[in-house]
C-alpha cells in the first residue's frame, strides 16, 4: 500500500521569534473551531498540517529537535485521518539533513509533501495545484525576493535555478511548499551525500540537481504567504487571518 506523506521540519530553534515558553512551532495565530463548536487557539503549524491533509496526506512526519517534546504531546499519533510520526534531528543542521531524516520512514512508491511549519499561505488546497508524480515546486509572489528563496522559471514551467536569499534575485515568485515522489527524495538524499552533506538550503542542492539534468517544475499557483516565524510575519499573519477572503492578498508579507 502507497501513502501519501507530509514532511514537516520543526527541529529549528526558532531564533527569529524567541524567546517563547515553547517551540514556535505552537506559536498561537487565529481560532480553531471544532466539531462540538467549540474554540481554542491555533497553532502556527495546525495550517501546514490541514494543507497536508486537503492534498490527501495519510502519513506525517514531524521532524523534530531532541528538546521539542511539546510538539509530540500537543499532536501526539493522529490527525484528522492521518497517522503521525516523528523523526529526530539530533543537531540543527539545516532544512536538507531535517528533511532527509524522515527518509526510513517513507515507502519508496510513496508521494512527499513538505512545507514549513511557521507558515501560512493560500489557497488552502494549494498542493493540489502540483502534479502527481513529478518535483514541482508551488510558487507565490513576492515584492522582497531577497528575503526568501526565489524560484527562476522559463515558460514551460521548468526551474531553471533557486536563488537562495539573493540581493539581486531576478524573479518575484518564490517557493512555499513542494511536491515529488519518494524516490526524488531519496535521489536528492544521495546527491547530498556525494556533496559531503554541504547543502544546508535546499535551494541549492536542486540547483545541482538541475545542473545534472533532472526536471524541476515551478507552479505559479500561490496567492499569498506570510512566514509567521518573525514578530513582523507574526502581526502580518494576524491581519490576513482577520481580514475575510485571505485568498485575496496575493504578495508575501
Amino acid at each position: 500500500m502507497t501513502h501519501t506523506w507530509g514532511v514537516i521540519p520543526a527541529a529549528g530553534l526558532g531564533s527569529r521569534i524567541q524567546p517563547l515558553a515553547f517551540s514556535k512551532e505552537l506559536l498561537p495565530v487565529g481560532i480553531r473551531r471544532d466539531g462540538d463548536g467549540s474554540e481554542r487557539p491555533r497553532a502556527v503549524s495546525e495550517y501546514l498540517v490541514d494543507r497536508m491533509l486537503l492534498a490527501g496526506a495519510t502519513r506525517i512526519c514531524f521532524v523534530v529537535a531532541p528538546s521539542k517534546n511539546d510538539i509530540i504531546s500537543y499532536f501526539g499519533g493522529r490527525i484528522g485521518s492521518a497517522d503521525i510520526c516523528y523523526a529526530v534531528q539530533q543537531n540543527p543542521a539545516g532544512l536538507c539533513d531535517a528533511l532527509f531524516a524522515a527518509l526510513p520512514f517513507i515507502g519508496e512508491n510513496d508521494e512527499v509533501l513538505i512545507g514549513l511549519p511557521d507558515t501560512i499561505w493560500f489557497p488552502e488546497d494549494g498542493f493540489r495545484a502540483l502534479p502527481a508524480g513529478e518535483f514541482s515546486f508551488l510558487l507565490f509572489p513576492t515584492d522582497q525576493p531577497e528575503l526568501f528563496d526565489a524560484v527562476v522559471t522559463d515558460p514551460e514551467d521548468n526551474v531553471l535555478e533557486v536563488q537562495v536569499k539573493r540581493q539581486d534575485a531576478t524573479s518575484t515568485w518564490i517557493w512555499g511548499a513542494f511536491k515529488m515522489p519518494a524516490c526524488q527524495l531519496a535521489a536528492l538524499h544521495d546527491l547530498w551525500l556525494e556533496r559531503e552533506r554541504q547543502d544546508q538550503y535546499m535551494g541549492t542542492l536542486v540547483n545541482e540537481y538541475i545542473r545534472r539534468g533532472h526536471r524541476v517544475r515551478g507552479v505559479k499557483a500561490g496567492e499569498s504567504y506570510v512566514d509567521a516565524g518573525t514578530a513582523h510575519g507574526f502581526r502580518n499573519a494576524l491581519n490576513i487571518l482577520a481580514t475575510p477572503g485571505p485568498h485575496a492578498f496575493k504578495k508575501v508579507a
